[in-house]
């Protein structure tokens, strides 16, 4: 066992090295890509995403549908992806909504994120864009991913989520402001999946014909409207059945209500990020609609149910590393990790051929590589085209030659930083203009949402911690929520 001067243990790898920074990531340069060197971020995401068999360590309750999604603006000034290059051209989706922390057996009506997994299956093969019911996120970096899951899923001794848990790691991360205050506010629990937006939440990068590269954002905004839940109604929709989100999905679809979404991006040309108010690459921030506005892109709709859950629900393998020609990955830490762990995720849960499932592969053009044997290859397995490596001189598939986005220039020393802050970066900013933009009545729900778990932890400086940082949001909102805590307990 190792001390530290402070007498506290140090924090060590699985190999028993010492661990030099737990919350930041090593990057090539203060906003560079992050690096597979880190050996750290490394063990932790591939750790974590083999805790659980075999459901899904996060995500592992879900739903979803097939669809189309069609272009109604033209958008070619911005990217030359081709699913996205004329007004009227329609592609195949498949979409899958979940909760995060709930395991499978766990009930919809709950407060909780809200996945919105989207798969385009392109000409150019599938992209996948996989995003939430918020335009943001706890956490920036991803070292700190297992340990955000694991402070709100079930405490090892007690076998609960614990309150105590959950906001104690928000009151030492204070970046998890913002995101909490849309949690506890109105849109904590959609009525159903219908009735929310859906948001790629990350940055991405699209570049045109030209080469000319931009940072987007992605928007999907429900043409069914906004319906969300009380505590109180949820509680009643989660007593009638655990699965009233699914139900009211399948139900609408099997009807012919088919529900959509318009889908609009914010567009900001690459040079103006370096000096843009707010870090764009940080998921805990948005860009406000001021600074870039709404772009109209297309409309997706659902329209067909799965013939069978398990099948395409339970087997739909998404991969945000997952791109078309004409978009790529931006800096933001959060993805770079996502762009790891998932396809690792998915070849742990499924095995190593999963994208040959009907659910996974490409619909609009065939998977031509020279991947072979493993676990469960049920088709040929490359017939008698046995050569499985390359450069060779039978034919074989070989390289464009042409990047699927454009690259981008990196420099200083490999190493952990904290995210770079702009001229108003600030982990209260955003949360507390949130806060500002509630009327009176959704900021009396916020703080009885909040005050409910509060009250239940008995580590006072915990509370104390995460009321101190509410009040640097806004101190109305501090005070607001002391007083509805002081009220429970009474």
């Amino acid at each position: 066992m190792t001390i530290s001067n402070a007498g506290r243990r140090i924090l060590t790898t699985e190999s028993g090295a010492p661990v030099a920074d737990n919350q930041n990531s090593l990057s090539a340069g203060v906003g560079g890509p992050l690096l597979i060197q880190d050996q750290q971020l490394l063990e932790k995401l591939a750790r974590f995403n083999r805790e659980r068999i075999p459901e899904r360590v996060v995500h592992a309750r879900g739903a979803g549908a097939y669809g189309r999604f069609t272009v109604t603006a033209d958008v070619t000034a911005y990217t030359r992806a081709a699913f996205l290059s004329e007004v009227g051209k329609t592609t195949e989706t498949f979409i899958r909504f979940s909760t995060v922390a709930g395991n499978l057996g766990s009930t919809d009506a709950v407060r909780d994120p809200r996945g919105f997994a989207l798969r385009f299956y392109t000409e150019q093969g599938n992209y996948d864009l996989v995003g939430n019911n918020t335009p943001v996120f706890f956490i920036r970096d991803p070292s700190k991913f297992p340990d955000f899951i694991h402070s709100q899923k079930r405490d090892p001794h007690t076998g609960t989520v614990e309150p105590e848990n959950v906001f104690d790691f928000w009151s030492h991360s204070p970046e998890a402001l913002h995101q909490v205050t849309y949690l506890f506010g109105d849109r904590g629990i959609p009525a159903g999946f219908r009735h929310m937006h859906g948001f790629g939440s990350h940055t991405y990068q699209w570049v045109n014909a030209a080469g000319e590269v931009f940072w987007v954002k992605y928007h999907f905004l429900t043409d069914q409207g906004i319906e969300n839940l009380t505590d109180e109604e949820a509680a009643a929709v989660a007593g009638r059945s655990a699965d009233s989100h699914q139900q009211d999905l399948f139900q609408a679809i099997d009807r012919g209500e088919f529900p959509s979404w318009r889908l609009s991006v914010q567009v900001m040309p690459a040079a103006e990020a370096a000096t843009y108010r707010f870090n764009p690459f940080d998921l805990t921030k948005v860009w406000p609609h001021a600074d870039y506005p709404l772009l109209e892109v297309g409309k997706l709709t659902l329209d067909r149910n799965p013939e069978n859950v398990f099948a395409d629900v339970e087997q739909a393998a998404f991969n945000p590393n997952n791109f078309v020609p004409g978009i790529g990955a931006s800096p933001d830490k959060m993805l770079q990790g996502r762009l790891f762990a998932y396809a690792d995720a998915q070849r742990y849960r499924l095995g190593v051929n999963h994208t040959r499932l009907d659910v996974n592969r490409p619909h609009a053009t065939e998977a031509v590589n020279y991947g072979r044997d493993g676990a469960m290859r049920f088709d040929d397995n490359g017939g008698h085209r046995a050569k499985n490596y390359e450069p060779n001189s039978f034919d074989g598939p070989i390289q464009t030659g042409e990047p699927l986005a454009a690259g981008s220039e990196v420099a200083g020393l490999v190493g952990t930083y904290e995210t770079v802050e702009h001229a108003e970066d600030s982990d209260y900013v955003q949360a507390g203009n949130l806060y500002r933009l509630m009327s009176e009545d959704e900021r009396a729900r916020l703080a009885y949402n909040l005050a409910a778990p509060l009250s239940r932890i008995t580590r006072h400086d915990i509370v104390d911690r995460f009321i101190g940082h509410l009040r640097l949001a806004d101190p109305g909102y501090g005070d607001r929520v002391e007083a509805a805590v002081k009220a429970e307990r009474a």
